[in-house]
């Protein structure tokens, strides 16, 4: 995720970060441009279609579709978002369930040996959550305190030992029916979250739409010449490329944050909320 000034305007206008959408679509803007020039070229110079009238309003059209195309993008960029904010929440819950399990563990003064297990254990959880969700099997901090299979739901075996432990204390006599309820709950909340994770990831939005929304940008940029060229003449070559940029730019940021959980520049700090809670549950019981 980058870390920014929302307020330096200096920096947003006239700095291009690599997460620029403009990066990736300049060679198709650079093409359009070209198509732009042919078509206002052949209009000018031999078609010369401008003095018939129903030729000259095609560019109606443009303004109907333009309408259409707009409510598209919003409610395509809307969704996207509520996915990328929903996935924000439910890392604040994993932290905030991280702190509280850990604090209760510490409250029970337990043995030196089980803190440093669940120590290892809540911090090995949200590392093999991350890894999970980018479909990776490298997991964070390591050690022979939890031995995982790697290929299985890592997370899931995780969850497991920490509930195994758990319960291990009240048989042992060590914590009471009521603090293994207590404990129960929270330990139940980091499946609820990663399967709350797990939906936003393997949920995308539908095929169809996706791809109708590119093919719809596509065409309406592509025919905006024949209908401009009347009224802009060669202005339709810098003005073309530039309404394809606006259009598509919305599209591929919708589609880099509908899945939040990557290494993409717009999605989630995730990284760092894996560092914080291994660093805060490691403050706590130690």
């Amino acid at each position: 995720m980058i870390n920014y000034n929302p307020k330096d305007w200096v920096t947003f206008i006239f700095h291009v970060h690599k997460a620029d959408t403009i990066r990736t679509l300049w060679p198709l803007m650079i093409s359009v441009a070209v198509f732009s020039g042919i078509i206002a070229y052949l209009e000018l110079n031999y078609l010369k279609l401008a003095e018939t009238t129903y030729v000259k309003n095609i560019g109606m059209m443009h303004n109907l579709l333009g309408f259409v195309i707009s409510m598209l993008l919003v409610f395509r960029t809307n969704t996207s978002y509520d996915r990328w904010w929903e996935g924000r929440r439910f890392l604040g819950a994993l932290t905030n369930v991280s702190r509280n399990f850990a604090i209760k563990i510490k409250s029970l003064k337990l043995s030196e040996a089980h803190n440093e297990f669940f120590d290892y254990a809540i911090a090995k959880y949200a590392f093999a959550l991350k890894e999970h969700l980018r479909e990776k099997q490298y997991f964070g901090k390591n050690s022979l305190l939890i031995e995982v299979d790697g290929g299985k739901h890592i997370p899931n075996q995780v969850a497991a030992s920490i509930s195994s432990r758990v319960f291990e204390l009240q048989a042992d006599g060590e914590i009471s029916q009521e603090q293994l309820i207590i404990l129960n709950a929270d330990v139940q909340q980091f499946t609820d979250i990663c399967g709350g994770c797990e939906r936003i990831k393997r949920t995308p939005i539908p095929y169809s739409y996706s791809a109708f929304i590119k093919k719809f940008i596509f065409i309406y940029v592509i025919t905006l010449p024949f209908g401009w060229v009347f009224s802009l003449g060669y202005f339709v070559v810098p003005i073309v490329p530039f309404i394809l940029y606006v259009l598509a730019s919305l599209e591929l940021i919708a589609e880099e944050i509908e899945n939040p959980f990557g290494e993409d520049a717009n999605d989630l700090p995730v990284d760092e909320i894996c560092n914080n809670i291994e660093k805060h549950v490691g403050e706590i019981l130690k």
